[in-house]
């Protein structure tokens, strides 16, 4: 393997990732696909207008352990097989599962990076919180949901926020401001991101993985 083939593969797939054998790393795939579905449907907490999920820090924990491709992979599998499982009766939302793929996607990619200094770690978190926050929850998917209820018609609840706040019909500013803060996504993220901050570094400490997360 030349120097070269060797740093790509470093930079899009983790060290753990790396070090097992293909029928190892489908397995891996399967399992943390597994997973996302699991976060996805079932580990969701609603109050009032506002709803948790856990979807945030488990797919960037996915892309931590399997790394950018392989945590995209898992993840867009976990969303398009939760979907198959059960619709709730919806159609398929492609931009959902990009969003989920896409912050396992940064989450990996961010946390290959090497940095030698003090603190790196926290540092990388952040970032990794902060492009999860513009690319994924804003860019993506807040992104996607307005073209899609912009097409079927906006709700009175979506319609009489942003009228009464902004004065205005409903543009993509004010759908994101009522998605944000009325339906409560920038609650949910703060949480997730949280999470995130507590969960990584007690990663190091679970032997069976023999990662080294810093």
């Amino acid at each position: 393997m030349n120097v070269q083939t060797a740093t790509w593969k470093k930079l899009f797939f983790s060290e753990l990732f790396l070090s097992k054998s293909a029928g190892q790393r489908l397995a891996y795939i399967a399992v943390a696909a597994a997973l996302s579905v699991v976060s996805n449907m079932f580990l969701e907490i609603k109050f009032a207008d506002v709803q948790f999920s856990f979807t945030i820090v488990v797919s960037a924990i996915v892309g931590i352990l399997l790394g950018p491709l392989g945590g995209f992979a898992a993840c867009y599998i976990g969303d398009l097989a939760g979907y198959l499982y059960n619709s709730w009766g919806y159609i398929y939302m492609p931009w959902v599962g990009l969003s989920t793929a896409m912050l396992a996607f940064l989450g990996g990619l961010v946390m290959n990076i090497r940095l030698s200094f003090r603190g790196a770690l926290w540092v990388k978190l952040a970032l990794v919180c902060i492009l999860s926050l513009l690319v994924c929850t804003i860019g993506i998917n807040s992104t996607g949901f307005y073209f899609y209820n912009r097409a079927l018609g906006f709700s009175d609840a979506v319609i009489d926020y942003v009228s009464s706040r902004f004065g205005t019909g409903v543009g993509y500013f004010g759908y994101l401001a009522y998605r944000l803060f009325f339906k409560g996504q920038i609650f949910n993220s703060l949480a997730n991101f949280a999470l995130l901050f507590a969960v990584v570094p007690l990663l190091n400490g679970i032997k069976p993985l023999k990662i080294e997360i810093k």
